[in-house]
């Protein structure tokens, strides 16, 4: 079991469908520097229906959905959902995996995403999975360091392509367009 000394006073319970919204309004306020579909709209420009933040939070929901005996809320004092952690089972390859982990911006710092991925951990062993992952992208420095700091060992480093479909390919950037 992880035990990890948080700053302020949190609940962390199992998910409830009710707390959907506003697991997807922490979503929409944290993930932007780290999404790889922002990434992308930056890159190519808009596409699909919605921006990065539809998707995202979409994403959040599948989770919800697939595994949500593996999903836990935080709760601040008063009740209010601060953050959360979503997991996913696979019995097979005996994995945890972690997809996703988010903390309301006016509470981060103060250890609630360790004690969320403590939470996780615990419900991995608990579940019999023999191996936990989580994944980053080079331009999140917090989970870069958490995740080492928790036990978690770099394992590989994977690199995202992306091009238009919708547009003849001398008319996308250079870089996507470079020949090899």
């Amino acid at each position: 079991m992880l035990i990890v000394a948080m700053r302020r006073s949190y609940t962390i319970r199992p998910y409830q469908p009710v707390d959907l919204p506003r697991l997807q309004e922490i979503t929409a306020q944290t993930f932007g520097p780290v999404s790889i579909d922002r990434n992308m709209e930056q890159r190519l420009g808009p596409f699909g229906q919605g921006d990065w933040r539809t998707r995202k939070v979409g994403a959040i929901a599948d989770d919800c959905q697939a595994q949500p005996d593996g999903v836990f809320v935080a709760e601040d004092g008063t009740g209010r959902v601060v953050g959360y952690v979503t997991t996913r089972l696979n019995p097979l390859s005996g994995i945890g995996w972690i997809p996703n982990l988010a903390v309301d911006p006016e509470h981060q710092g103060a250890g609630l995403g360790r004690a969320l991925i403590g939470h996780a951990l615990d419900f991995f062993r608990r579940s019999g999975m023999q191996v936990a992952k989580i994944e980053t992208l080079e331009q999140n420095p917090v989970g870069q360091k958490l995740y080492p700091a928790l036990g978690f060992t770099e394992v590989a480093r994977q690199i995202h392509y992306a091009m238009r479909l919708d547009q003849p390919l001398s008319a996308q950037n250079s870089d996507s367009a470079s020949s090899v």
